[in-house]
């Protein structure tokens, strides 16, 4: 059972305060729990940057109790491949973990590996400068560090931002092949994101090296924000700076923060590749799929919020699901099936990286690609926010929710140029405890964990409805193109569960086998028994059971991988009042980047809780 949770005391040490909402969320059209005005100045105070583009969300008062959040109820999602026998029991591999070379100026340069070479206007070599032949140290963090809060971007003072943009103003400042220049911070991302490496240290020189769509994903960028952070702090001689981060699962915190914005002619935190149609006041979509939905800022909270839920609670309720497959030496980063995005990753993570970057580049320039998402401030703003998950994760429910403990995570490791130029190796095992590595998040409230769901339609009957008209599962000869929509009727291990039975194992929908081109920009919306009534289903109706989104990963022209997904759907069909249903219609709409794409199976199971 999940303890009850004070809101407002995630992720930081803070005196717990009262919860943010007295129930849970209801339907995205009867919204009323945010009094919102969509063009007020997000903060009255008066040391803060007041602009009339970042709205203000007046909230609502809070109960004096949050009701509890059952364990049993929260519930595996995207991030799954594995079948019920082997889902909670697959070993690591043998072997070496993943391990960046020595030399890291000794990568491939990004000529061949981009959809659209000729028009990557940040630059195709990735490769960081050399500065020495040594072999780089193992990194020893600080003992008893002086804690930097990371203070959340909408709340930021005029003080904390003009500091913020005289560090950034100095790092631009330096030569272009000094390791802490701009230019050289943003090609980290792109040589460790997009195929720049390969595993030659682990003793796999013809595989490559991948950080995305795996448990890599959170350690690895954990690690380039700490030296990013410090180098900063080094450059306007503050070693108690700390970076913001883009508070975008606070509904007062969804839109690009003023500070990015203003004075683009004088601010070193502005870009102009960003997408114009979602500078502020427009609201983020946190389901993103390319295209604006027109959803009206309210219902646009309201879809956030739900989705956050989901990613956050419903989908992530282990180490597999929350963190991503297992990537170790010796895995084919472009073959295995076991290349998992976790639940954040291909989430909200996914999401505003394609919000944000140019729509009209032709490589959706800067924050839309892995190759130059770093030449954007706002790229590190919003993986502190990334990073902020991961520490709320793990808050959320302190006995269940833990680190990956295979010795394969623990002893992966990185190579970066710490804030005084030392050439340094670190491991995963250092990066758990963010109070140890010397930084902390400023408080905010997360009222999405209070937003569950809710059906669209109860009791609809729709599988019954559907008998003789969708196709069943078992009639289906896979690999099934997904070119167009497709709906297929699954059937359920078992029906009307009792409370035990749940608390036992976890019912399951699986994605597995997906096949895609990883130079494209892709995600596929799943709903169970969505009902066709005219009324558009969203993120915020229960029937929604998650996506499946890619970066563009660059690895060359037409290059498929492999993946997967798995979503939970026990609370689903509590929701919908389909629980005594023998089958599901599952529904698969292709929202982007699917026309070659295929499913290797679709299935319902059961899976054990460890």
């Amino acid at each position: 059972m999940m303890a009850s949770l004070a809101l407002s005391s995630l992720p930081t040490s803070t005196t717990t305060k009262k919860p943010f909402f007295s129930k849970t969320s209801s339907h995205v059209k009867p919204f009323h729990r945010f009094k919102v005005s969509c063009n007020a100045p997000a903060n009255k105070n008066d040391k803060t940057v007041n602009n009339s583009d970042t709205p203000k969300l007046i909230l609502p008062k809070t109960s004096h109790e949050m009701q509890n959040v059952d364990r049993r109820n929260l519930l595996l999602g995207l991030g799954g491949l594995y079948g019920a026998a082997n889902l909670t029991t697959i070993p690591s591999a043998f072997g070496i973990p993943i391990a960046a070379p020595d030399n890291i100026s000794d990568c491939v340069a990004a000529t061949s590996n981009l959809r659209n070479s000729k028009d990557a206007i940040r630059g195709l070599a990735c490769c960081p400068p050399v500065l020495s032949t040594n072999k780089p140290t193992d990194y020893v963090l600080p003992l008893n560090p002086v804690i930097r809060v990371r203070p959340a971007a909408q709340k930021a003072t005029a003080d904390y931002i003009a500091k913020y943009q005289q560090a950034i103003q100095a790092m631009k400042d330096l030569p272009e092949d000094h390791p802490h220049s701009w230019k050289q911070q943003g090609k980290i991302h792109c040589a460790y994101c997009n195929g720049g490496y390969n595993q030659e240290q682990s003793g796999y020189p013809n595989l490559q090296l991948q950080i995305h769509n795996s448990w890599l994903f959170f350690p690895f960028h954990r690690w380039y924000l700490y030296f990013y952070e410090k180098i900063l702090g080094k450059l306007i001689n503050d070693p108690t700076f700390a970076l913001p981060y883009w508070n975008w699962d606070n509904p007062t915190g969804m839109v690009i923060p003023a500070m990015f914005e203003q004075n683009s002619k004088t601010n070193s935190l502005f870009d102009p590749l960003r997408d114009a149609r979602h500078l502020p006041p427009s609201i983020f979509d946190v389901e993103y799929a390319g295209a604006d939905t027109g959803a009206t800022c309210i219902d646009q909270i309201a879809i956030n919020l739900s989705s956050m839920y989901r990613q956050m609670v419903t989908n992530s309720t282990d180490t597999k699901r929350f963190f991503g497959g297992e990537f170790v030496a010796g895995n084919d980063p472009l073959a295995s099936e076991f290349n998992v995005a976790g639940t954040i990753e291909a989430g909200v993570h996914t999401a505003a990286h394609r919000w944000v970057g140019n729509s009209r580049m032709a490589n959706s320039e800067d924050m839309g690609n892995f190759y130059s998402a770093g030449y954007d401030p706002l790229f590190y703003v919003h993986h502190a926010n990334v990073d902020r998950m991961w520490q709320i994760w793990k808050d959320i429910d302190k006995k269940a929710h833990k680190d990956p403990t295979s010795g394969d995570w623990l002893n992966a490791s990185y190579v970066f140029y710490d804030e005084n130029e030392n050439l340094v190796r670190v491991y995963n095992r250092d990066c758990v405890d963010i109070n140890r590595m010397g930084y902390d998040y400023e408080r905010s409230a997360i009222p999405w964990i209070r937003s569950r769901p809710t059906a669209h339609a109860k009791g609809a009957n729709v599988a019954a409805k559907s008998a003789g008209i969708v196709q069943k599962v078992e009639d289906i000869v896979f690999p099934l193109k997904l070119n167009k929509i497709v709906k297929v009727l699954v059937k359920r291990p078992a029906t009307n569960r009792t409370k035990e039975e749940k608390e036992k194992a976890n019912e399951l929908l699986f994605l597995n086998g997906i096949t895609f081109d990883a130079e494209r920009f892709l995600k596929i919306d799943v709903f169970v028994n969505d009902v066709d009534d005219g009324v558009q289903t969203t993120a915020a109706d229960s029937e929604f059971a998650g996506s499946f989104a890619q970066l563009p990963h660059n690895h060359g022209d037409k290059m498929f991988m492999k993946s997967g997904a798995a979503f939970g759907i026990t609370e689903l069909l509590e929701d919908i009042e389909a629980e005594g249903d023998e089958s599901v219609v599952v529904t698969l709409v292709p929202r982007t980047g699917c026309d070659e794409v295929t499913i290797g199976e679709i299935k319902i199971q059961l899976v054990p809780i460890a």
